[in-house]
């Protein structure tokens, strides 16, 4: 049994990158090391480049057929295999072949059978070929793709090269006729071959090798039973724990990241299985919008043991270096356990560790309180229960003393320690132990009511009993305490849920998190107040309501009931009553994106504030530039001829005569032009220009907008008379034409043609207007239809004063239309008019 063929593909983003030249050269390199190599299938388009590449390669010749009474040419599967080259060049992996052509529908098929026969193969696909991709391409291009290979053919491959060619170069090629006949140009141009379908088209052949690569490299790593990081690319780790140093830890991983190009950020929090961690919600989600403004990404796993999730997921990601912080236990914690820190660094292997010094290191965690949690009421309450509850054991027991035994006192007696801690937690349960322990011993052990004891086996159990009712008193508070937790963490989980839906859905930012606020915690009214200017009475600044919901707002934060302080000059202040003080986790957790939504709606307050000022500005600035240049260079013109021609000391020819009023009449156009433009502008800018839409043909407007140009202008009309109906105002659509096409023929070179060509893309109609003229940078493409703008930054040759773009933009808007300029491949400005179709509006 022969051994299988290998695979080889030429990836390319679209037609006409090379990918079948580099296909063709490979093979000629292949041919002169002395391999025998074969073509089994080349499509050169007429390509004269790729044809003269072919060479002296050998080609075994196609396999006729007929389908349909039509002449067609397959790759010859039968041929190739009879040959049995050791290498073969296809062409076109995802191509359908011919019905009748052979057993394979599709031509990798054919491939596949070539490659079980042991013959190695050579091709090419374009990405909107992959399967996967199928319906990404045809929403970004418009353009289904009917031929498809499914990607594990692609994937399979022993080699992927991608043949990369920038959106500029390959629309270069395509003007210079190198992929497409010249009566297909610029059709191509305009649809499948734009700049921005070509970028997007680059980025995912891109971005789908790069998984391929990624893929390889994990595939070879657990091939070979690789665990240690490979260092390919810095990625570092910062383990936070939602203590005060976390803003610190960030700052220095993102420094250590930043040192070497495309390093990765990522932070994470490891949350115990349990779910009972009390960590401080507010200064993880500070620390997470910390990391994400730095570049980051914030992660957050769950595990038992917090060194070993930490590893796992270094190690999960790739990562080559670790940053954590400087414990804050205390020097005698050691004696509990190495840490995490120590633990880490001990089991990290390859990945390096930093531990970083902070201002918090060794002072250790404030200590819980002794009720956990639990109101001095409820604590005295078990107290008093547990009391009783001995009481009542002890009188019970001394009644039937001659019917139990001492195991069965002992037993009783812990009974009420455990339902003493139910009731008032730790430390109760605690005194009760120890007063059960003495009324064992004094009504119990002989010799009776006395402290003394006889028998060493009594004091075995008494000790034994007391501490087992410690023991047990702990686990059963611990346990009441965790479920109280669980329940008030689900419940903080459910409220930061609705607040992140409340956003999501689109509500306003602010009031929906101030409304948010006041529902969760059932106040009367929430305040955001802010601190500015200067307090006479020296309090320190005057506080002023920045955004309020509810009744009676509070104007200072000594109105409140509780308070969330944001910083020294910000407060959240809360009208109602008292937060506990487990509430102000989730306060502080609101107030955060409450900031963070206000100075928003500042920005946005701030740039819409400013921007009708300095568009106001420049068009103030714009328009005197031009009435005291453009309306007083006709004004003249006119008026010299005029004189001239009053003059009585000259006797003019008929000649002359003829000439001035030429040029008297030609100015006061030139004014009329300017004139009636302004006043276009003036209305377009009020939102008054009256616009009468009907369905019109394109190519009639087209016909009447051509009149209004210079006779002796060199045109290339391509208008197809099928094109859909376009719903516009004809007078409006004529006037947007005319200004586009003399904007064209004045900057287009001398015997060069403006071309127009119309087509029809996904419901809506486009005219293009092509000149091959100095051009438009990108950077300028909006800003040639601002008003007032010129291409050449002169008035001279009756260029105008730079209206005329903006004109044709706002009538076309004002029609629900776009205007919009690209550059031209070779050179030149291609300005595109997109109108919706009838069939669009139907």
């Amino acid at each position: 049994m022969s051994t299988r063929g290998m695979l080889r593909i030429y990836l390319g983003a679209a037609p006409g990158v090379g990918k079948t030249y580099a296909m063709l050269d490979e093979g000629r390199r292949r041919r002169e090391r002395g391999t025998d190599v074969v073509v089994g299938f080349v499509e050169a388009h007429g390509r004269a480049h790729t044809e003269a590449q072919i060479g002296d390669l050998p080609v075994v010749p196609r396999k006729p057929v007929t389908y349909r009474d039509a002449a067609f040419e397959e790759m010859d599967l039968d041929a190739i295999l009879a040959r049995h080259p050791e290498q073969v060049l296809v062409d076109e992996l995802a191509h359908t072949n011919i019905p009748g052509s052979g057993a394979h529908a599709k031509r990798w098929q054919d491939v596949e059978e070539l490659l079980d026969a042991g013959i190695d193969v050579i091709s090419t696909v374009n990405i909107q070929h992959l399967e996967s991709l199928n319906d990404v391409v045809q929403h970004i291009t418009g353009v289904p793709q009917r031929e498809t290979v499914p990607d594990t053919v692609v994937r399979a491959a022993e080699q992927v090269e991608l043949v990369d060619m920038t959106p500029e170069a390959l629309r270069r090629r395509m003007a210079h006729g190198n992929i497409y006949l010249s009566e297909k140009i610029d059709a191509a141009l305009g649809n499948y071959f734009r700049p921005g379908n070509l970028t997007a088209l680059r980025e995912l052949a891109l971005l789908w090798l790069a998984d391929r690569v990624e893929e390889g490299m994990q595939r070879y790593r657990e091939e070979h039973g690789i665990t240690g990081p490979w260092e390919t690319r810095e990625r570092v780790v910062v383990a936070l724990t939602g203590g005060p140093e976390g803003d610190t830890l960030i700052r220095r991983a993102a420094r250590i990241a930043e040192r070497t190009a495309g390093g990765d950020l990522m932070a994470i929090h490891v949350t115990r299985s349990d779910g009972l961690a009390e960590t401080g919600l507010a200064a993880l989600e500070s620390q997470r919008l910390l990391v994400e403004s730095l570049g980051g990404t914030y992660h957050s796993v769950v595990g038992d043991s917090v060194p070993s999730a930490l590893l796992d997921f270094a190690r999960s990601v790739n990562a080559t270096q670790i940053v954590l912080g400087a414990s804050r236990r205390r020097q005698w914690a050691v004696l509990s356990g190495p840490g995490t820190s120590a633990t880490v660094t001990r089991l990290s292997g390859p990945i390096d560790v930093h531990l970083v010094s902070h201002g918090y290191a060794g002072r250790g965690r404030a200590l819980p309180s002794l009720g956990y949690g639990l109101t001095v009421r409820r604590r005295i309450v078990g107290l008093i229960s547990g009391t009783l509850l001995l009481v009542a054991a002890t009188l019970l027991l001394t009644v039937l003393r001659a019917q139990v035994t001492f195991a069965s006192d002992v037993a009783i007696y812990l009974l009420v320690v455990v339902i003493t801690s139910l009731i008032g937690g730790f430390y109760p349960a605690l005194l009760a132990a120890m007063a059960g322990s003495l009324l064992l011993n004094f009504y119990f052990v002989a010799p009776l009511h006395t402290f003394t004891i006889a028998q060493g086996e009594n004091i075995v159990a008494l000790l034994i009993f007391l501490l087992v009712a410690v023991l047990v008193s702990r686990v059963v508070d611990v346990s009441a305490r965790r479920s109280a937790l669980a329940a008030r963490s689900s419940a903080e989980a459910e409220t930061l849920s609705t607040l992140a839906g409340s956003l999501l859905r689109g509500e306003q930012a602010l009031p929906a998190l101030l409304e948010r606020v006041q529902e969760t915690f059932g106040m009367r009214s929430v305040s955001l107040l802010g601190r500015a200017g200067s307090d006479p009475s020296g309090g320190g600044g005057i506080w002023q309501v920045l955004a309020t919901v509810g009744a009676e707002p509070p104007q200072r934060p000594s109105d409140g009931d509780s308070t969330a302080e944001i910083d020294d000059n910000q407060a959240l202040v809360l009208r109602g009553h008292p937060l506990r003080a487990e509430d102000q986790r989730v306060l502080a957790a609101f107030a955060t994106q409450v900031v963070v939504a206000y100075r928003q709606r500042e920005l946005v307050q701030m740039a819409r504030a400013i921007e009708p000022l300095a568009e106001s500005e420049r068009a103030r600035t714009a328009l005197l530039n031009a009435v005291s240049h453009d309306l007083r260079t006709p004004i003249a013109a006119a008026k010299a001829a005029v004189s001239s021609l009053r003059a009585g000391d000259v006797a003019w020819s008929e000649e002359d005569r003829h000439e001035l009023l030429t040029t008297a009449d030609t100015s006061i156009d030139r004014l009329t032009d300017l004139v009636t433009n302004l006043l276009d502008l003036s209305r377009l800018q009020a939102g008054v220009l009256p616009v009468l839409a009907s369905a019109v043909g394109l190519d009639d407007v087209v016909a009447r907008a051509l009149d209004h140009v210079a006779p002796d202008a060199h045109l290339d009309v391509n208008v197809p008379a099928d094109l859909p109906e376009v719903i516009a105002d004809a007078g409006l659509l004529e006037r947007v034409i005319a200004n586009l096409v003399q904007n064209a023929v004045r900057f287009a070179p001398t015997g060069s043609p403006v071309r127009l060509s119309g087509s029809a893309h996904a419901g809506r109609v486009e005219l293009r207007i092509v000149d091959r003229g100095p051009g438009i940078a990108t950077a300028d493409a909006d800003v040639v239809f601002a008003a007032f703008q010129r291409r050449d930054d002169s008035s001279a040759s009756g260029a105008g004063v730079g209206l005329g773009l903006a004109i044709a933009r706002g009538f076309t808007e004002a029609m629900g239309g776009s205007v919009t300029a690209e550059e031209t491949p070779g050179g030149g400005a291609t300005l595109v008019v997109r109108l919706a179709g009838v069939e669009a509006e139907s």
